[in-house]
């Protein structure tokens, strides 16, 4: 789970609803600052250890003093007695059932309406109106019909990841004990009862495993501990308690609040009788709901996506008018021409892009939900996954589990020494069976996994003082061994707490803290572990027993790694993803779990939340850049710290699961969260994991990767190839008494090609496309199409030449058909070159490794070359070609194979330089 604490969100005036005004002052309690000063179940560390109850830098501003027990139930209406059914009824029709905002899911025919919003899709419904104005009508019928294929793959995909999402939903909670009235003078009765039944002012019990049903203020607690996770992502456990808090001690924030639970945390231990404060829209993880909303910044794809389409546009918007005047200026043709500007204009126009575009994503995303159980709830997504080269997750439940480890055990003299395992596993089972503890705490179950149950359980427990906030640690009282009349007290928890109670002397006090604080500052937790032997008595121990204690010595704990996390950010290294770590623990232990895994960090790649509020915005761009842990973070500094790595050019990826992360999430390029996350998490991330693992995102980028690939490859070479042509055909248009092609034929030969170029969406790229980030940059894109498109116009003229020769010069009515019949296969073989030779990370080795874009080149040089020769040439106004021509026209395609390498390899490193 993610370790930083939740701030509250907006805080707006809740609507009135006649009901006291506690019922509202969880969205009036001011913001929620950091809850780290809470102290939890786990015992307290020394020095700067996780667990350690010195509040964190950069604290946010207080929230106002709470009122008392009493002023709570007065203003509520309300009492320990819990209210009547009469009164509940009434409430429930004021206040409105106790349920989370209903989110309404978008149709098949809303998804298939806003993909009509696509920027390429604009640009072929642009296409089509233009060809039915000239009438056009098969030019016209063919885009319509892309446009609505496209559109309805989309809105399918979508359509499946909404559904897929839908079912990770999990619900709050279903039932409550509620104590309640059947009148006035009826004693009160505990009752299950359904949570949306719930209203403000009832009286509700919680135990161990319970899920809050709502936002309550405790009455009563006993050894109360929960979950925050949904809420905070703080991973470990908060103490809670009943008492009144006083004004000086509400600087933990909202969540920190020891007095408060709230709807969306679960019960990990103890009991506790608490009234309801806030239901349905009022409670704080609604407000989270509301703060899901909001216009998000364009994304990686988004962005490359309305460069390429203004490329498109121009050159459609240019090329007609261009054609026309040129035509009328040195050939004197008028609007007759018109036809042929358009179909040039289609021509250029990459018609199948939007289908190919959407089928990529969809056969991507199919694949990861069908293998890693990785959900991409909008197809552009996956796309966003490719271009990934910062990755920014926590600590705990990614790198780490959600659990600590046993690392060593120390005598006083610093040495290892078993027995202080030993005596901190006694305190530990003793603490569990006789203090009425549901399940040990996380280091509690972490030292009886490391000791041997055989001496654990030898020792004959007589009671036990358990842990508790305030004196930050636990007492087993067990019979001393080997001696009767004798008990022995084990003391454990934190080092500060426990050394107060030792009979020592400063200095050696002085020497053990040190001790305790070099083995903290190396990122380890620190339990201190003592002893006394006291007389055998018959009456209660209490915490008054707890002094003149022997120091045993000290036990550290680490956190667990995650068992794949090592792996997983070699996969990601050698991806070029570089991985950034926004925690809430201290930079130590950030620093030490990330050794552990093999991350070449220093402390100088440490930047704590001080710093970072000292560095100005335009500053934390680049600083963010050469950074690589970020502690101590808050929401407000990891949604900051993203918006710098987006704004230093990164395409940022955050993993979050709490509802604190929403606004990070919201701020990447692409919000990734786990099945597990909070419920608007989930909904507000892009992508869902089925579990917190960084291998699925590995994964997930390859495939983004892959199919992102196989896009820019699509562009790259279909663009180019029409660029050349229209340039070709631009400068025959001068140069021949007629037209260098008919329309039916640019139709029919951009059909061909662009149902070839369908199987670069079943291409597999070379393994080099998934070593870096896929990005469809508009500059470099005009680049390339630009350099290779005039090398292919520069082959279309050579063609020229050639006809020449084989045709002896043009001046009949025949060499018109052979002219449009020689320069319709020289098109369709140069194409089918191009699918070859610039396939992405390939030079070459297409033709050594057949597959679904070999095969489809190879069909479109046999329609080029039969079609003409074909029942179906006479048709579309072609005709046989002489046996000289073919000659010719090998010599001018081995020569343009020859180049294309040549070409790719000074592109390349000329991209290299500019890089």
């Amino acid at each position: 789970m993610a370790e930083s604490t939740a701030s509250a969100g907006p805080h707006g005036e809740a609507p009135d609803t006649g009901l006291p005004p506690a019922f509202t002052d969880d969205r009036a309690a001011g913001p929620a600052g950091p809850a780290h000063g809470a102290a939890g179940p786990a015992h307290g560390a020394a020095g700067p250890a996780p667990g350690a109850t010195e509040p964190p830098s950069g604290a946010e501003q207080p929230v106002p003093a709470e009122p008392t027990v009493l002023e709570v139930l007065r203003e509520l209406g309300s009492g320990p007695r819990g209210l009547t059914e009469a009164e509940a009824g009434e409430r429930l029709a004021r206040c409105g059932p106790n349920v989370l905002p209903s989110r309404r899911e978008a149709g098949r025919l809303r998804l298939f309406v806003r993909s009509l919003r696509d920027p390429f899709t604009a640009v072929l419904l642009c296409l089509g109106l233009v060809s039915a104005a000239v009438f056009a009508w098969g030019t016209a019928a063919v885009i319509l019909l892309l446009v609505v294929v496209s559109c309805a793959l989309r809105a399918a995909g979508e359509h499946r990841a909404d559904r897929s999402t839908a079912a990770l939903r999990e619900l709050v909670a279903t039932t409550a004990t509620v104590v309640r009235r059947a009148d006035a003078e009826a004693a009160p009765a505990s009752r299950e009862l359904p949570v949306d039944e719930l209203v403000p002012g009832d009286v509700v019990r919680l135990g161990p495993g319970d899920l809050v049903p709502a936002d309550v203020r405790l009455l009563r607690a006993r050894g109360l501990t929960v979950h925050q996770s949904a809420l905070t992502g703080e991973s470990a456990p908060v103490a809670k308690s009943a008492g009144d808090v006083p004004a000086d001690d509400t600087a933990a924030g909202l969540f920190g609040q020891p007095h408060r639970c709230f709807q969306g945390s679960s019960v990990v231990s103890g009991s506790a009788t608490a009234v309801v404060t806030a239901t349905g829209a009022r409670t704080r993880f609604a407000a989270a709901h509301g703060r899901a909303d909001g216009r998000r910044a364009p994304s990686a794809f988004d962005r490359s996506v309305h460069g390429v389409s203004w490329i498109l546009i121009r050159f459609m918007l240019l090329t007609p008018p261009l054609v026309l005047m040129a035509n009328a200026a040195l050939r004197g043709r008028g609007l007759e021409t018109l036809p042929f500007a358009v179909a040039v204009a289609v021509g250029l126009t990459p018609e199948m892009l939007p289908v190919l575009v959407t089928t990529c994503l969809a056969r991507g995303a199919a694949v990861l939900a069908r293998t890693h159980g990785v959900i991409a709830k909008r197809l552009p997504a996956l796309h966003d996954l490719g271009a990934v080269d910062v990755l920014c997750v926590d600590k705990t439940g990614t790198l780490t589990q959600d659990r600590p480890v046993v690392d060593r055990s120390l005598g006083p003299d610093g040495q290892d020494d078993p027995e202080v395992l030993r005596w901190a596993a006694v305190n530990a089972w003793w603490t569990l069976h006789l203090a009425d503890l549901p399940a040990p705490d996380a280091l509690d179950e972490a030292v009886l996994d490391r000791a041997e149950e055989a001496e654990v359980t030898a020792y004959d427990g007589i009671t036990a003082v358990p842990f508790d906030a305030a004196r930050r640690l636990s007492t087993a009282v067990v019979r001393t061994p080997g001696r009767l009349g004798a008990h022995t007290l084990v003391v454990k928890g934190d080092v500060q707490a426990v050394l107060e109670r030792c009979a020592l002397t400063d200095d050696e006090r002085a020497r053990l803290g040190a001790l305790a604080g070099l083995q903290a500052g190396q990122g380890l937790r620190v339990l201190a572990v003592a002893t006394a032997e006291r007389p055998a008595r018959t009456r209660d121990y209490t915490a008054a027993d707890e002094r003149g204690l022997t120091f045993r010595g000290l036990v550290t704990l680490r956190d667990a790694l995650a068992p794949s996390a090592a792996q997983a950010l070699r996969d990601l290294a050698e991806r070029a993803v570089t991985v950034k770590v926004l925690t809430g623990d201290h930079p130590s232990t950030a620093l030490r779990a990330c050794r552990d895994l093999g991350l070449a960090v220093e402390a100088a790649d440490v930047l704590s939340a001080e710093r970072i509020d000292a560095v100005a915005d335009a500053d934390l761009p680049a600083l963010a850049g050469r950074t690589t842990v970020f502690a101590r973070c808050t929401p407000e500094h990891k949604t900051r710290i993203t918006r710098a790595l987006r704004a230093a050019g990164h395409t940022v990826g955050f993993l979050g699961d709490g509802v604190n992360d929403l606004p990070a999430l919201r701020a990447a390029d692409v919000g990734i969260a786990p099945r597990g996350a909070a419920d608007v998490a989930r909904e507000g991330a892009d992508v869902v994991l089925a579990e917190k693992d960084l291998t699925a995102i590995a994964h997930a980028v390859g495939a983004g990767r892959h199919a992102s690939g196989n896009i820019a490859t699509y562009l790259r070479v279909t663009l180019s190839s029409n660029l050349g042509n229209v340039i070709a055909m631009l400068s025959a248009g001068l140069l021949l008494p007629f037209l260098p092609m008919l329309p039916a034929q640019v139709l029919t030969q951009n059909l061909c090609f662009d149902a070839a170029q369908l199987a670069f969406a079943h291409d597999r790229p070379h393994p080099s496309v998934l070593r870096r980030p896929t990005v469809l940059r508009p500059r470099d894109l005009l680049r390339f199409i630009t350099g290779f498109g005039v090398l292919n116009a520069v082959a279309d003229l050579a063609t020229f030449g050639v006809l020449a020769l084989a045709l002896h010069g043009p001046g009949t009515g025949d060499d018109e058909a052979v002219f449009h019949s020689g320069w319709f296969t020289e098109n369709l073989l140069t194409q089918a070159l191009v699918m070859l030779l610039l396939r992405a990370g390939r030079r070459g080795g297409g033709l050594r490794r057949p597959g679904p874009v070999a095969w489809a080149a190879v069909a479109l040089a046999v329609i080029g070359l039969a079609l003409p020769t074909s029942p179906l040439g006479p048709a579309l106004g072609l005709t046989g070609l002489p046996p000289l021509y073919y000659a010719l026209l090998t010599a001018v395609l081995l020569l343009y194979a020859g180049c294309l390498p040549a070409a790719r390899v000074r592109h390349e490193r000329r991209s290299a330089c500019g890089a």
